[in-house]
């Protein structure tokens, strides 16, 4: 089984910056894709930014020039560096971490980030 630890989320003012965190624990084997989704007013949870095992990302066009994502694979974990913030990236961010030989993903519990006007 595998957990995702989330960290880094709270409230911040337009403009500014917050960055979240994850990290993989338990049966992390074979880790492929991890990344970050958010389900703001919509009900639907919407890619925000995912990283692969060699490195190469992909972002929402929402967030490009705006959010940076990272990961640090010797402890499997993937960090999202959010800048330039507005009250539309409000939302629950949920980290995600595809594992094993059928890259399963998995999702953490979500970490709330609001930004006010």
């Amino acid at each position: 089984q595998v957990q995702l630890v989330e960290s880094g989320g709270g409230l911040v003012q337009a403009g500014g910056s917050l960055t979240l965190s994850c990290a993989a624990t338990g049966n992390v084997f074979r880790l492929s894709d991890m990344g970050w989704y958010r389900q703001g007013a919509e009900p639907q949870r919407e890619l925000v930014a995912m990283t692969q095992s060699d490195g190469s990302t992909t972002y929402a066009d929402a967030v490009k020039g705006r959010f940076t994502i990272s990961r640090d694979n010797a402890k499997n974990a993937v960090r999202l560096q959010m800048g330039s913030l507005t009250p539309e990236d409000t939302g629950v961010y949920y980290c995600v971490a595809d594992v094993g030989r059928f890259s399963t993903r998995n999702w953490g519990p979500g970490t709330q980030v609001t930004v006010s006007s």
